[in-house]
């Protein structure tokens, strides 16, 4: 036994060599923080559309205990490079555009109203105020409800579908070595209903990994058009299509901000520290290209001057 990864979560992995040399995954999933049932009912969903995740060997609910078949140790994240990435993001498209066919409603919780609303408000709570210590002023909270309703206004107009929900580099394994299709699936317990367009945001906008804004609108467009090929809800109108997914990147954006000031203040892990500034960097990008998120910009000019991470003063060029 050897540990595998961890994650941001109370479940730990571990990689177990059989004998034989063959290897499995164990997921260890304490009951009394962490449930394996949703993790199990994706899994099952997932692998009816033809994806890659892992298979359940064996299971003891009882005890948080998951034996499943091992994916390998190399993730997008580390896979990646100049020369295979559009390969590669290639296969994640169409791994994704998989699971959205099979969608149907009834099946996975409502990514509804309220959901994406406690996720709206970990920023001035975590972000703004815990980690920032940043006092809003009454008219920045009110022009910060603004915003907030504005966005979720867009994102519940959108057609809904299974969203993973952390469709990204670190959760998409490299199989080229086993010879299976590309990407292998993990993290998906956390999967819902909702805004179509929420996981093409959660890979193209990675919080780990950035690339040139052209090769990404390049392949929004072809996941678009996949989309549109085969039945998918996606608007008629790209830029349509792509205005939707840039308010989906703003609320996804904002979460992030505040999960990783949370898991640094609350739960003591600041390795996702170090990623806030790309993450903090897309949200002001997309706020300066449309006039009603100047609110919301005009927050984030006021943290540019000064910010800090992990005690080291970042100059705004970093923000």
């Amino acid at each position: 036994m050897a540990p595998a990864s961890a994650d941001a979560s109370f479940r730990r992995y571990f990689r177990a060599t059989l004998d034989d040399g063959t290897t499995r995954i164990v997921m260890d999933a304490p009951p009394a923080n962490e449930d394996c049932r949703p993790w199990l009912h994706v899994q099952q969903l997932f692998q009816a559309t033809g994806v890659h995740v892992p298979e359940v060997v064996a299971q003891d609910l009882a005890h948080g205990f998951l034996l499943l078949s091992d994916l390998g140790n190399t993730t997008y994240l580390h896979a990646l490079n100049a020369d295979n990435a559009v390969l590669l993001y290639a296969d994640a498209i169409a791994a994704l555009v998989k699971i959205q066919q099979a969608s149907r409603p009834g099946v996975l919780p409502e990514y509804d109203r309220a959901l994406l609303r406690r996720e709206l408000d970990l920023f001035p709570q975590w972000f703004l105020t815990r980690h920032h210590q940043m006092a809003l002023t009454t008219s920045e909270q009110q022009s910060l409800e603004t915003v907030f309703e504005r966005i979720l206004a867009v994102n519940l107009a959108e057609p809904k579908v299974f969203v993973h929900r952390d469709y990204h580099t670190r959760n998409l394994m490299h199989l080229a070595q086993s010879g299976a299709a590309n990407p292998g699936i993990i993290d998906f317990q956390d999967a819902v209903y909702g805004p179509i367009s929420y996981d093409m945001v959660s890979l193209l906008k990675d919080a780990y990994i950035e690339w040139d804004e052209e090769l990404v609108l390049d392949w929004l467009v072809r996941y678009w058009e996949l989309a549109r090929k085969t039945g998918l809800p996606v608007a008629a109108d790209f830029g349509e299509f792509f205005r939707d997914y840039e308010w989906m990147g703003v609320q996804r954006h904002i979460k992030v901000l505040g999960i990783f000031a949370r898991l640094f203040h609350r739960d003591g892990k600041d390795s996702y520290l170090k990623n806030l500034p790309l993450v903090a960097r897309y949200l002001r990008k997309t706020c300066e290209r449309y006039s009603e998120l100047s609110p919301l910009r005009k927050l984030l000019d006021r943290l540019e001057d000064k910010i800090t991470v992990l005690g080291f003063t970042m100059d705004k060029r970093d923000s």
